[in-house]
C-alpha cells in the first residue's frame, strides 16, 4: 500500500458551503495555484462531476490530466487519475466534519505517484506543499464568500 500525506484545517463556515466551493471545478483556477484550466467531462445522476479534466502547472511539473470523482454523502469527496502524463498515481479525498458553531474541520488525504524518479522523501515534501496550498486557498475562498 502506497504511503498518503494528510491535513486537515478549519474554515469559519457550514460543511455545505465548503463543499458547494469544492464541487466548483470551474472556479478552481480562481483559488489553487497550481490548476490553470478545469473542464467537468461527465457528472452522475445528482448532477455532480464524475471525470474532471485538469491543466496543472506546479512549476517544474506541468500536466494535463483526468481525474475520477466518487462522492459519499454530503461531506466527502475522494478521487483516483484516470489519465495523466507526468503521473502514475493520483489519489486523494477532502473528508469535512462540523467543528463547532458554523466551522468545518477539513481533512485532505493526498498519494502522488510520479513517472520519474523521485525519492520518497521529496515526493512527501511535495505533497505536504500541494495539500497545504491547496487547504490554504480553499480557507481562504470559501471565508471570503466570493
Amino acid at each position: 500500500m502506497a504511503e498518503h500525506t494528510s491535513s486537515s484545517i478549519t474554515i469559519e463556515a457550514a460543511p455545505a458551503d465548503v463543499m458547494a466551493v469544492i464541487a466548483d471545478f470551474a472556479r478552481y483556477p480562481d483559488w489553487t495555484g497550481e490548476v490553470k484550466q478545469a473542464e467537468v467531462l461527465s457528472t452522475d445522476a445528482s448532477g455532480r462531476a464524475e471525470q474532471v479534466r485538469l491543466v496543472m502547472d506546479a512549476g517544474a511539473i506541468k500536466d494535463d490530466q483526468v481525474l475520477g470523482y466518487t462522492w459519499t454523502g454530503e461531506n466527502e469527496v475522494s478521487w483516483t487519475l484516470v489519465k495523466s502524463q507526468m503521473l502514475r498515481q493520483l489519489d486523494g479525498s477532502y473528508v469535512l466534519k462540523p467543528a463547532g458553531a458554523g466551522a468545518t474541520e477539513v481533512t485532505y488525504l493526498l498519494t502522488v505517484d510520479v513517472k520519474i524518479p523521485m525519492l520518497g522523501m521529496i515526493k512527501r515534501k511535495a505533497e505536504k506543499v500541494i495539500i497545504d496550498r491547496a487547504l490554504a486557498g480553499l480557507k481562504k475562498r470559501v471565508e471570503s464568500g466570493q
